[in-house]
Order: structure tokens, then C-alpha cells, then sequence
């Protein structure tokens, strides 16, 4: 029986040192780990500088994105992703906290979970609302990605022809939108 794979876009970023070391390498780690978890690394971001939002209200974070390759459902990846999470010293605790490892599934292809309805509520639910809940279940794409610089310039990287299946919008249009502000403190790595 021949197994479908699928693509997935992964976000990945830290702003605190784990048992690997500094968040670069922390990544690094988790990236390293992927394919043990049944993640095929297609594609890698360069990595990036990040101010942390509130500006000011911790350390700068490290971000990239990878686009990769399984044949397991978008359930499962995530459950493996929060797996390396974990290992790598990750606690859930206050949303939007600082963190040694965050890695979100940002896209599966072109799925929209569960379905449009409940996308189109996550993806306009109010500031204010999105520091006091979470959703219970997978919203795909993940649900604020059009609103932030530090995932879109690294998609603009690696998936420039990817469209946002609510929205219509490549990674580059999406981010062509956002303020000023919020792509000035971001510079990409030379390493």
C-alpha cells in the first residue's frame, strides 16, 4: 500500500537557552530531531532576529520555518512536534510567554481544520480574547499567521507561491499588509 505524504509548514522559535544550549541551538536540536518523529525536512528558513511583542517584554526570540514532508495526519504531526517541544525543555505555561522551544504547524497544504467556519472565528477573534483562550482542537492554517512578520518572512522564503486557503494570499501579500512596525526589528541572521 503506498502512503500518502502530505506537506507541512512548521514554525520554529525560542528566545531561552535548554539543555541544547542557546535558543540557535535549541532549534537546531529540534530541527535535527524531525525525522525521528516522521517529519522529512524539505525546506529551511534562514533564521531570524525577533523582538519579542510587547516590544521590550523579554529577550529577543530566534525564528525560522520548514516545510516538510510525512505521511501522518496533521493530528498526529502536532502531537509529535509538542513531543520535541518537550524534550527539549518547553513548559506550557502563560500564553505568549517567553519559551526555549516553540513549534507551531502553521499550514497543511491547502486544508482548512476543521472547517472554514470555525478558521474564520479563531482567525478574527480580538486581541484581548486571543491572551485568554485557545482552541480546544487543530485550527489550520494556524489561525494568527497572517498577522505576524516572524512566521510570514520566513514562508515568504521557503512556500513564496503557498495561498492562504482562506484568505487568498501568498506569504508576501500577507506581510506586504502588516505595519512597519512590526517587521522593523526583524533582521535575518548571518550564520
Amino acid at each position: 500500500m503506498t502512503k500518502i505524504l502530505r506537506n507541512y509548514v512548521v514554525a520554529l522559535g525560542s528566545n531561552q537557552p535548554g539543555d541544547a544550549g542557546s535558543s540557535l541551538l535549541t532549534l537546531q536540536d529540534a530541527l535535527n530531531q524531525f525525522v525521528d518523529y516522521g517529519l522529512v525536512i524539505l525546506k529551511k528558513s534562514s533564521w531570524f532576529s525577533t523582538p519579542a511583542l510587547p516590544i521590550g517584554s523579554g529577550p529577543d526570540f530566534i525564528n525560522a520555518a520548514a516545510l516538510c514532508e510525512s505521511s501522518k495526519d496533521a493530528g498526529i504531526v502536532l502531537q509529535k512536534l509538542h513531543t520535541i517541544e518537550s524534550a527539549l525543555g518547553r513548559v506550557r505555561g502563560r500564553r505568549w510567554a517567553s519559551r526555549v522551544c516553540d513549534l507551531d504547524l502553521i499550514a497543511a497544504g491547502d486544508a482548512i481544520l476543521p472547517d472554514r467556519e470555525t478558521q474564520r472565528h479563531w482567525m478574527e477573534l480580538p486581541v484581548d480574547a486571543q491572551d485568554q483562550v485557545a482552541p480546544e482542537q487543530l485550527i489550520l492554517p494556524h489561525p494568527r499567521l497572517q498577522d505576524r512578520a516572524f512566521v510570514l518572512l520566513p514562508l515568504a522564503e521557503i512556500v513564496p507561491e503557498w495561498v492562504h486557503p482562506v484568505t487568498g494570499l501568498t506569504p508576501g501579500q500577507m506581510l506586504a499588509r502588516l505595519p512597519a512596525w512590526q517587521t522593523g526589528g526583524i533582521t535575518r541572521l548571518d550564520l
